[in-house]
């Protein structure tokens, strides 16, 4: 058997390469960074294979393009960052109406406006409310490491045609431009049957894509079809990942560069005598709110770590129910949280869910004592290892 070689890749580049090996048919952006490097990839590699690679004169234009090309049954991506992305957000709502699908990649950056180009995780609710008008819902995928973003590019396109959908990779800054050892697992998902879509009518009856529809009755039936089929995403497309719950009282829930973080705090809580575990949502919509009610029954209390200023915050507290106590942790603005200040969090969320009587004077005193920062990294070396486990969820 022929040992797959590791190399060193950034995420932008991963997630591009990955798409390529995912057979896409055709790419549309605009350069922005944090995710010039993916636009940049494209720009050389499509081309090679013989594919379709369009500069846009705008967000704007690329996401239309999108549109056409998906009308035709082709394997289509798209990508940009918050400012883009915004821009897109009309045609977003026509591909879910004219149900056509469209792979789009969001790198994150800080907002609101221009922002920065620092790192963030401030477009969740924009991904996962609803990016543009109407009643519709879109798969959001959250990778957490270079190597699973690789993997779930296929992913997308497979949730994308399975279901007539747009679907987002949602992925920070830092995912996009950091480097990591990955082996080269690509999977080229078979095409699904497009007998809908548009590309000539000699022998056929003519097809028409289309998200306008003037009479009520028919407007209505054609969304209940879609409200059916995202119950049916909801029910069966759920992933999340989890990591030291089974003897947690508290457990940390993050996603992305984020859950990296909490990892590494979890480790080192742990052996400070606290028992938190990590619960990670794969899928930020379908949100794994009953898997997240399930690890809640079993914990005393549960912190939230963003890079933003509390989004997926939300969601977390629905899937409660209001049972125990949810704080949270975030950083904004192109701000990381460190290891270090999620344990601090955790040491105040153990203060407020332990019984008075079992807590110490002079326990409760060291409460407030910020620990000493680590001076060398955001991370732990315990952080960045790749996932070994397969996430719990998958079909």
């Amino acid at each position: 058997m022929t040992k797959r070689r590791r190399v060193l890749m950034k995420g932008n580049e991963a997630i591009a390469e990955a798409a390529i090996r995912a057979s896409c048919d055709a790419y549309f952006g605009y350069p922005i960074t944090p995710q010039a490097e993916l636009f940049e990839w494209m720009a050389r590699r499509m081309p090679e294979e013989g594919r379709v690679f369009v500069q846009a004169e705008s967000e704007l234009g690329a996401i239309n393009m999108a549109l056409g090309a998906a009308a035709t049954g082709a394997r289509v991506l798209v990508s940009s960052s918050g400012p883009g992305i915004s821009l897109m957000g009309e045609a977003m709502s026509y591909l879910a109406g004219s149900e056509l699908p469209v792979v789009v990649v969001d790198v994150m950056r800080g907002g609101p406006g221009l922002g920065s180009i620092g790192p963030s995780q401030s477009d969740y609710l924009l991904a996962t409310k609803g990016h543009g008008h109407g009643d519709y819902r879109v798969p959001v995928l959250a990778p957490s490491s270079i190597a699973e973003a690789m993997e779930l590019v296929a992913t997308a396109f497979e949730l994308a045609e399975r279901y007539r959908t747009p679907v987002f990779i949602l992925a920070d800054g830092i995912l996009g431009q950091a480097m990591e050892p990955v082996e080269q697992r690509y999977r080229d998902p078979p095409r699904s049957e497009a007998p809908w879509a548009v590309g000539g009518a000699a022998g056929r009856p003519p097809r028409v894509v289309r998200s306008l529809h003037l009479e009520p009755e028919a407007l209505e039936a054609h969304n209940e079809r879609l409200q059916a089929k995202y119950r049916e995403i909801a029910g069966g497309e759920v992933r999340w990942a989890g990591e030291r719950l089974d003897d947690a009282d508290l457990a940390i829930v993050a996603y992305g560069t984020a859950a990296r973080v909490a990892r590494t705090a979890v480790a080192r809580a742990r052996a400070e005598g606290l028992r938190p575990g990590l619960f990670r949502p794969i899928t930020l919509w379908p949100f794994p709110e009953r898997e997240l009610a399930e690890v809640a029954s079993r914990v005393r209390g549960v912190l939230v770590v963003e890079l933003s200023a509390g989004q997926m915050l939300e969601d977390v507290r629905l899937a409660v129910e209001g049972r125990l106590p949810v704080a949270f942790h975030g950083r904004t603005g192109g701000m990381v949280p460190t290891p270090d200040g999620v344990i601090d969090a955790l040491r105040r969320l153990e203060a407020r869910v332990r019984p008075a009587w079992t807590l110490p004077l002079v326990e409760a005193a060291a409460l407030d004592r910020r620990p000493d920062p680590d001076t060398f990294s955001l991370f732990g070396d315990d952080a960045w290892r790749p996932l070994e486990t397969t996430p719990r969820g998958e079909r």
